[in-house]
């Protein structure tokens, strides 16, 4: 990402949250913060339509942005059940599950691992927003391809010798092959019990002609932006190479499978397509 402001792709994230509450009904994902902490002014342009919300590749993006956000947390309930206390949400850009957890701080404490200039920018959204950080979350400023993050975590209070659940997601895109598979090494060093959900890009071939139009557009402009997408995993060769790691369970979820869960006979063409999968994987 830009190292002089904060992600441009994590306020266009949240520009999709928000346009899913304010514009698709019914709602995949109820979320009360979503709208407020992008501001008024991006809202009032959202509420507004128009050809940048009202479009095949706006509709596909912000269904698996909903899809993927309630796919993790789902999976996180279900860590949370088994005993699960601690939560990282990393490159967590104006992600609002801490400011909704509907779990107890004594119960889960969430961590919050962005770059230093995302994060000093939410903050500021959320201050602007009024809404307060609870006493559960904690802030882990940290640049994945110059810091360690385990470093990191370890200053913010994170345990490392007490499971944890990871939730990864629209940032294994942004970063080298090796860097992803280090994570993936890191990943398998927790105790048993943890667990990770993330999100990756299959090979642009593995779509029709019209979706690999739309996404060279897309890989175009992120690039102009200063944040390219630089990684791409096939899926059955990813999932090979994370059993080869020893994790107890490698589970991958496509774009089909996201729509028979979330998107089901709707009339307004909000379906997850394109690249995006979904990867859980539990130590």
């Amino acid at each position: 990402m830009k190292r002089t402001g904060p992600s441009l792709t994590a306020r266009g994230v949240a520009m999709s949250r928000a346009a899913h509450q304010l514009l698709d009904r019914p709602v995949v994902m109820e979320d009360p913060i979503a709208v407020p902490i992008i501001g008024q002014e991006d809202a009032d342009r959202i509420a507004l339509g128009g050809r940048f919300f009202d479009n095949e590749a706006a509709r596909g993006l912000r269904a698996f942005v909903v899809a993927r956000a309630r796919f993790a947390e789902a999976e996180l309930e279900a860590a949370v059940k088994r005993g699960v206390g601690q939560f990282v949400v990393l490159g967590a850009g104006l992600d609002t599950f801490a400011y909704r957890n509907p779990y107890k701080a004594t119960q889960l404490r969430v961590f919050e691992v962005d770059h230093p200039n995302t994060q000093a920018w939410k903050r500021e959204r959320l201050a602007e927003a009024g809404v307060e950080a609870p006493p559960s979350v904690r802030y882990v400023a940290c640049d994945f391809e110059h810091q360690d993050l385990a470093t990191e975590l370890r200053a913010a209070g994170f345990r490392r010798d007490a499971p944890a659940f990871f939730s990864w997601l629209g940032v294994s895109m942004y970063l080298e092959h090796e860097v992803v598979m280090d994570m993936m090494t890191f990943f398998r060093s927790l105790p048993a019990g943890s667990g990770v959900v993330f999100d990756y890009l299959a090979p642009v071939e593995s779509v029709g002609f019209l979706w690999q139009v739309l996404i060279g557009m897309v890989t175009a402009q992120l690039a102009w932006m200063g944040e390219p997408w630089k990684s791409y995993f096939d899926p059955a060769e990813l999932v090979a190479a994370l059993e080869a790691l020893h994790f107890a369970q490698v589970s991958d979820v496509g774009p089909k499978e996201l729509n028979a869960l979330y998107f089901p006979g709707r009339s307004d063409q909000l379906t997850a397509g394109g690249l995006q999968h979904m990867m859980t994987v539990r130590v």
